[in-house]
C-alpha cells in the first residue's frame, strides 16, 4: 500500500513551510488518552508538511476554573498557555466528547483566551467519542471558534468508536488515519489564508476582549 493510500505523509511530501507553526492542545487529561494520541498523529503530519508543532498537554498547566473577576496573570498557568496559543500559526482543538459535548479542561483553557489568542487565526478540530461519532462535539468547538472570529479548516477529524480505534498507538482503519493525517497538511496548508470578515457572533463576544 502506498503512503498515499495509507493516509500517511512520506519525506517527499514536505515543503518549504517551516516558517509555520502548529499548536494542539489536548481536551483530555487521562494518562492513555485516545485524544492525545490523535493530536501526535495531527503534528507528526504537519511536520512532514514542513511545520513546526507543539503539543499543549493540559496535564501540565495549572488551570483553575475560569473567573471574570481575577486576571488572567493571577489565574495559575493561564497567562503561560494564552501566550503559546498566540505564537501558533494554526490551532489544534482536540476533545473526547462528553455529554454531547467537549471537555471541561478545554473549556477552561479557551475561557482564558480571546481575540488576541484567536482572531484571524486558522483553528483544525478533532473530537473523540467512546461510541458513534462525536458530531456534536465537533459543532460546538466550531461555535465557539466562530464567536472569536477564528478561521476554522472545513475538514475536521472526527474518530468514533475510540477504544477500537488504536493498536499499540497506530490507527486500526487506514481511512480513518489518512481523515487525521489530511487535519495535519491543512494545518499547515491554510495556516496564512485571508480571515473570512467577523462574525456576528463576535460582535456580542465581549468577554473576549481586553483579556
Amino acid at each position: 500500500m502506498s503512503d498515499s493510500d495509507s493516509g500517511r505523509v512520506s519525506d517527499g511530501d514536505a515543503d518549504s513551510d517551516s516558517d509555520v507553526r502548529v499548536a494542539a492542545i489536548c481536551g483530555s487529561l487521562r494518562d492513555d488518552s485516545r485524544t492525545r494520541t490523535a493530536l501526535e498523529h495531527v503534528l507528526s503530519a504537519a511536520e512532514h508538511a514542513g511545520a513546526s508543532t507543539e503539543l499543549l498537554d493540559l496535564r501540565e498547566y495549572e488551570l483553575p476554573a475560569f473567573d471574570a473577576n481575577r486576571d488572567r496573570e493571577a489565574a495559575g498557568d493561564a497567562e503561560r498557555l494564552a501566550a503559546r496559543v498566540r505564537a501558533a500559526d494554526t490551532i489544534i482543538l482536540g476533545s473526547p466528547m462528553y455529554h454531547g459535548s467537549y471537555s471541561s479542561p478545554l473549556k477552561t483553557a479557551i475561557d482564558y483566551c480571546g481575540f488576541d489568542e484567536f482572531a484571524d487565526e486558522t483553528v483544525g478540530l478533532l473530537a473523540v467519542s467512546g461510541g458513534p461519532f462525536p458530531v456534536t462535539t465537533l459543532e460546538h468547538m466550531r461555535s465557539v471558534c466562530r464567536a472569536l472570529n477564528a478561521w476554522v479548516i472545513p475538514h475536521e477529524a472526527a474518530i468514533p468508536n475510540a477504544s477500537a480505534a488504536f493498536e499499540d498507538g497506530e490507527f486500526v482503519d487506514p481511512k480513518l488515519e489518512k481523515r487525521v493525517v489530511t487535519l495535519g497538511r491543512r494545518a499547515v496548508q491554510y495556516a496564512d489564508i485571508e480571515p473570512d470578515p467577523d462574525s456576528f457572533e463576535s460582535d456580542h463576544n465581549v468577554g473576549a476582549q481586553g483579556k
